[in-house]
């Protein structure tokens, strides 16, 4: 079914091609990394706001309400308080997931060092495009907890699936996965970095499954595999 037509964009590229279509829907600065943070599920203003924190309150708002005009989102209001509005993907939007994983694998290639002074560091941000970067042998299935201890005192957890192939995402504490990496977020800069030294991780449990997620978002296991 073809999506309504949304209102017309002011700086639209006019032109008739595929490209450039795909380019009037998601060219916009923010809108693939509001579809990236999302990937893991539904997030209110307030959390977006936080995990984007170069975004200004305006320009997330402006950006979120044209993604619910172009069919990429819904939003989901609740009768609670204070009032509560959930943003989510749509289909149209999560096929987007693997642009993104290509995005990502290139920035890796030729754009990827250690953080740069004044750049936010999330680590989130990099798993949350995990399930498009990873290509798992049918063998290998499982759930793997990726915990970072950040300098503030919070641990944040993200659970990464793999099954049948398929990889999801939850951003939640995983209390039967079957392998657990975990370390400071000075430790995971350092394993996810150019120089990938993973020796401040902890890695128990499924070894294996733990090492198929690290090698597909480690920038050394992608230049590895595209000089191959």
């Amino acid at each position: 079914m073809t999506p309504a037509t949304p209102p017309p964009k002011r700086h639209p590229y006019a032109q008739w091609a595929p490209d450039a279509r795909a380019l009037d829907l998601v060219g916009d600065k923010w809108t693939l990394l509001i579809v990236r943070d999302l990937v893991p599920g539904p997030r209110r203003f307030v959390e977006l706001q936080r995990v984007l924190p170069g975004i200004s309150t305006e320009q997330l708002r402006s950006r979120l309400n044209r993604m619910v005009a172009d069919g990429l989102l819904t939003r989901q209001r609740y009768r609670e308080v204070p009032p509560r509005v959930d943003y989510e993907l749509t289909p149209r939007s999560r096929e987007l997931l693997p642009v993104l994983g290509a995005l990502a694998g290139w920035g890796l290639e030729w754009a990827w060092s250690a953080p740069r002074e004044g750049e936010a560091v999330d680590i989130g941000a990099i798993l949350r495009v995990a399930p498009a970067l990873i290509s798992a042998p049918p063998a290998v299935t499982g759930t793997a907890e990726f915990s970072v201890g950040r300098s503030d005192g919070v641990t944040c957890h993200y659970a990464i699936s793999v099954a049948g192939g398929a990889v999801t995402i939850a951003e939640q504490p995983a209390p039967d996965a079957s392998a657990r990496v975990a370390g400071t977020e000075a430790d995971w800069i350092e394993a996810l970095g150019p120089v990938a030294d993973r020796g401040g991780l902890q890695v128990t449990g499924d070894e294996r499954l733990a090492m198929v997620v690290l090698d597909a978002i480690g920038a050394t296991a992608q230049r590895a595999s595209r000089a191959a």
